[in-house]
This record gives C-alpha cells, structure tokens and sequence, in this order.
C-alpha cells in the first residue's frame, strides 16, 4: 500500500455586517474590519491596505450612496491559498443609481473622486457591481504574500 499524502484544506473566512450609513457607521466599519484583520492573523501590510480601502469605501457608501432609512454593508472575505491569498473587501449601499469613478475619469475640475484613485492604487483589482433591487456594491482585492 502506498501511504497517502496528507491534503492541506485551506478555510476561506468571511464576516458581514450591516452598518448604519452615518459618519459613525464609516468610522465603525473601518475599526470593525481592522480588528477581523488582526483576528485572522493577516500581515500588517495587508492590514495597513485595507484600513485604507475599507474607509474610503465605506465613507463613499455614507456620502455618495446613502438612501434614507437604508444602511450600508461591509463584507471580508479572505481565502488563504493558494498562494498569494486573497482578501475581498466588498461595501454595499443602497443607491445604484451614481456609479463610483476615480478623479482622472471625471472630466473638469472635479473635488471628488480622488479617493477611489487611491483604492485603485493600494488594490490589486476594484470593481463596481449592480445590487439588486437598486443598489451597488464596490468591491476591491488585496494579494497577500502569506496565509494563516
């Protein structure tokens, strides 16, 4: 009999959490997916990023995409192998209406959009979906060189 080779099963985590589309539910998300971060045991690099998407996302979804009575959703999603990992960083609002565009798509002189050109930049990939009934949601991908 020829032993067998053991198989590494790699879990993907994910937390979801409704928030409140207030400044304080922005700032709440952004300490929320901090402490996920460090509960998973990602790098502090990868960390470090994502603070930085999950806040300029979860600020857009309570200025841009807010809807009376409607909250906003954060959702993590990371999957270790193979490797490099993945960490989705997914902000959900209730208008689908106004389409996120960073400031170097928006003609003139624009004083927003500035925020979704530093997504572009510490993401490996962002993308803007249609959520039905009416909203959107905005996801962003960070590469992690390690697992757990």
């Amino acid at each position: 009999m020829n032993p067998t080779a053991s198989q590494l099963t790699w879990s993907t985590l994910a937390f979801r959490q409704q928030l409140s589309s207030t400044r304080r539910g922005a700032r709440l998300a952004r300490l929320l997916a901090v402490t996920k971060l460090h509960t998973w045991g990602l790098p502090p690099d990868v960390t470090e990023r994502a603070e930085l998407v999950v806040a300029e996302l979860a600020t857009n979804a309570v200025m841009h995409g807010h809807v009376p009575g409607r909250d906003f959703e954060l959702a993590l999603t990371y999957t270790p192998s193979p490797l490099p990992g993945r960490l989705l960083i997914e902000v959900s609002d209730a208008s689908g209406d106004r389409l996120p565009r960073p400031a170097d798509e928006v003609p003139g002189l624009s004083t927003g959009g500035r925020g979704l050109t530093l997504v572009a930049l510490l993401a490996d990939r962002w993308e803007t979906v249609p959520r039905p009934p009416g909203g959107k949601t905005v996801r962003a991908e960070l590469a992690t060189s390690s697992g757990i």
